[in-house]
């Protein structure tokens, strides 16, 4: 007898190789996705603004980076004897004003270039609860701990994240034809907004992603949450805070992610340079001895025989 149900996914096309240049962005696990990439040195750019959990957070970020926004002293605010951005991440934050904004427009000079140049854009959505902060009536990406009465806390319908995800299409595609759009829905589970909200919340993304998708437009769906829930389905497949995917979940939605997006003659490729990650990260007994030297000098020629031929900077 067979005791699980295995999802049965195809390769799409357009697919990712060595000439791609990846944008992602969204919440923790569009995190987990990156570092995998990077580990095989894909040309990767995440996260600008930091981790963002919401659609109406990711599209402002991006908004904000295609129009090329100039961040002032008036977007930003201080507590607790630091400056934030309701924008961005507290991980962006800064004890000087004036860094923050300097930070904040080199951030979206960046994700301006990036996302004018990527071929893939993979956009991870972790939630649907919102809070919009009543003085200014607006939704933001980051609370940064400023106490809750200040926020109303609020379920975006269906309507307004299929919007919110034709808003994000249509302005991608408006300088970036060619792009390659990759929609998926975190496996996290948001237990703080309770069992129920957070399953409603996750039923309205899956949803809305449903209704803008269009191959055709090269604009893609990925199951990450639905690997998770209908295909691992146990908890041993948690951490230990039974909200995230451990590591070996992580391991098995990026085969999957593998099988579907990354293309099979890049595979010899991943493996020489997972072959020469292992090697820089071997630790010798002795580092001067001439074996541990000639062991550095062929890891070194792998690693320029790869840089000319698929420009792989390792130094990256």
């Amino acid at each position: 007898m067979n005791f699980r149900t295995n999802i049965q996914l195809k390769p799409e096309r357009n697919q990712i190789d060595y000439s791609s240049k990846l944008f992602l962005i969204g919440s923790c696990f569009s995190e987990n996705i990156s570092k995998k990439l990077a580990y095989y040195k894909f040309q990767t750019y995440s996260n600008p603004f930091g981790i963002l959990f919401n659609p109406i957070a990711i599209e402002t970020c991006i908004t904000n980076a295609i129009n090329e926004k100039e961040y002032t002293e008036k977007d930003i605010f201080n507590l607790n004897e630091r400056w934030h951005c309701f924008d961005a991440h507290s991980d962006l934050s800064a004890s000087d004003k004036n860094q923050l904004v300097k930070n904040l427009n080199t951030t979206i000079k960046q994700a301006n270039k990036q996302l004018i140049n990527a071929t893939h854009i993979i956009i991870t959505l972790g939630t649907a609860w919102v809070y919009r902060f009543i003085e200014t009536d607006t939704i933001v990406g980051n609370c940064h701990k400023i106490p809750q009465k200040k926020f109303l806390k609020e379920l975006l319908s269906v309507e307004e994240i299929s919007a919110s995800l034709e808003n994000i299409s249509a302005l991608i595609k408006d300088i970036n034809p060619a792009a390659n759009i990759i929609f998926t829905v975190s496996p996290v589970r948001h237990l703080k907004d309770g069992f129920v909200e957070n399953m409603q919340s996750k039923a309205h993304l899956l949803t809305a992603i449903n209704e803008i998708i269009n191959a055709k437009n090269q604009l893609y769906y990925f199951p990450s949450f639905e690997i998770m829930m209908d295909d691992l389905r146990d908890y041993r497949f948690y951490a230990n805070d039974m909200l995230h995917p451990n590591e070996t979940a992580i391991n098995y939605i990026w085969e999957q992610f593998k099988t579907v997006w990354i293309a099979e003659s890049t595979a010899k490729i991943m493996n020489e340079v997972e072959a020469i990650q292992r090697g820089l990260a071997h630790k010798p007994f002795n580092s001067n001895s001439e074996q541990h030297q000639l062991f550095i000098e062929k890891i070194n020629l792998k690693m320029i025989a790869l840089k000319n031929q698929y420009a792989i900077d390792f130094k990256i």
